[in-house]
């Protein structure tokens, strides 16, 4: 591993993340433009930093599928080109959310509220066509999204309204259909959370009590410079690993500037909170003293995770640089925020090259 004396100093060489990180595969969120050519700089970035990718939005159901009939396959297509080009494994994201889901997928005609039977007939035939399509070029898939409430229970999304605590199943055994030889992943934020995290163990063992294929869980990593405690984010890296499925730090950046919501909050996208100057500390410049947190923060995070190596597989941050990354419009648009290891001017981070 490529060392320096201080998180300031450049090394002579130009590292590459996926290089220092090893032996996890790195992963990135990225978006259409980064993928299809109209961002080469971005383009050379995940070349260079990444062997894996993970659509940030476009294969959400209402990107891909917004209408009854009709299908938008172009941008995952580059998506699958773009990683098969450069030899980097691609997660597929997500095929079951209660958010980005079109209101037509839950009514039918006159506006009145589908069956189950109906429903599980459009999730079959959504699941059958988008993971059938990639079912040779996609390494895994994020089945399920964010069905957990804080308490460890199921969410009361229209998925779970309609069908029932069974669509999770459902869904799982859908995609072990449509596409048999890519692993079937479980995806959530706060799972460091007691609650939640009995919870997510809860749903595994009765997946796997069915007989019902699920090879990994996301432990999505919307984190800050104090929370959450590392204790619990490790707590919940071996409760998951004890289940013997895979264990993947998702969605992994760091924010710096004030949270306006509760801690459970985490990455809940309904989210929306006005803009105010006290909430936008730092829009030009990070001062050094939030940069050597941040380099902190990220160097006891990796700490955990390097002492769970055998367990966890895959580490993917939710953006490529920081001038991508949602966290400058999410909870409060227009904001300036440092989350990720490379910077706003596409430059790794040196503090990157301790971890």
């Amino acid at each position: 591993m490529t060392a320096c004396n201080s998180i300031n100093e450049i090394p002579a060489t130009k590292p590459a993340l996926k290089t220092l990180l090893s032996p996890f595969l790195v992963g990135a969120a990225v978006n259409q433009q980064q993928v299809d050519g109209s961002l080469p700089q971005d383009a050379a970035l995940l070349q260079q930093h990444f062997n894996a990718v993970t659509p940030e939005n476009m294969m959400k159901w209402e990107a891909i599928h917004p209408a009854p009939e009709t299908y938008h396959f172009a941008p995952a297509d580059a998506l699958i080109e773009f990683a098969n080009t450069h030899s980097m494994a691609v997660t597929g994201h997500t095929l079951i959310w209660h958010s980005q889901a079109p209101d037509w997928i839950f009514e039918n005609d006159d506006g009145s509220t589908v069956s189950r039977t109906t429903l599980l007939q459009r999730m079959q035939s959504h699941i059958a066509t988008v993971a059938g399509r990639y079912k040779n070029t996609i390494k895994g898939w994020d089945v399920v999204n964010e069905a957990l409430n804080e308490d460890g229970t199921l969410r009361a999304s229209k998925w779970q309204q309609i069908v029932g605590d069974d669509y999770i199943a459902e869904a799982f055994k859908m995609a072990a259909q449509a596409a048999p030889d890519a692993e079937l992943y479980y995806n959530d934020y706060n799972l460091f959370a007691p609650d939640k995290r009995a919870g997510a163990v809860r749903l595994i063992k009765s997946l796997q009590a069915q007989g019902i294929r699920i090879d990994g869980i996301g432990m999505q990593g919307h984190y800050s410079l104090t929370h959450p405690a590392l204790q619990e984010v490790e707590a919940s890296i071996e409760a998951f690993a004890a289940l013997g499925i895979k264990v993947m730090i998702t969605e992994l950046d760091v924010s710096v500037i004030p949270f306006p919501g509760e801690p459970e909050d985490g990455a809940e996208v309904s989210l929306n909170v006005a803009m105010d100057e006290s909430l936008n500390p730092y829009p030009d410049t990070l001062p050094a003293a939030i940069n050597q947190q941040l380099a902190a923060r990220y160097q006891d995070l990796f700490a955990v995770f390097r002492r769970h190596q055998n367990s966890l597989s895959r580490i993917t941050f939710w953006g490529v640089h920081d001038a991508q990354s949602w966290r400058n419009n999410w909870p409060v648009k227009g904001r300036t925020d440092y989350p990720l290891l490379i910077d706003k001017n596409r430059q790794l981070k040196p503090f990157a090259t301790t971890l």
